[in-house]
């Protein structure tokens, strides 16, 4: 309807999720958590033809180095579902690498912190 009042309507910019990951489920928490590192593989100069849009956006992204899965998420504004599904759609392709989060060190033994602590008073006064 554009009459004289100038009211058109707007069209749609929400593309559903179920479209954009072709109905793929969720992968595993393991292999891709919100801080999983992902970067493009060596070989992503030879990038086929048949990327969906959103996979060409976020291989793209993923070329200028490691991003965690959040910040993916958080550049494309797609929701997070929607970026594992197709990172892992793009990891099974060959197309992008991930190196897990390093693992959480050991807490300080509170012993040998004390006998440090001592040390550093016994000779600093």
């Amino acid at each position: 309807m554009t009459g004289n009042d100038g009211w058109e309507p707007e069209a749609p910019e929400l593309v559903r999720p179920y479209v954009i990951t072709k109905g793929r489920g969720l992968p595993d928490e393991e292999h891709l958590s919100l801080i999983t590192l992902v970067t493009a593989a060596d070989g992503h100069a030879r990038r086929p033809l048949r990327l969906s849009p959103e996979e060409q956006s976020l291989l793209d992204l993923c070329s200028a180095g490691y991003l965690s899965v959040a910040e993916i998420a958080g550049h494309t504004h797609f929701p997070l579902g929607v970026v594992r599904i197709l990172l892992a759609s793009l990891m099974e392709g060959g197309h992008l690498m991930t190196r897990p989060p390093v693992a959480r060190a050991r807490l300080a033994d509170k012993e040998i912190l004390e006998e440090v602590l001592n040390g550093l008073r016994a000779k600093f006064g």
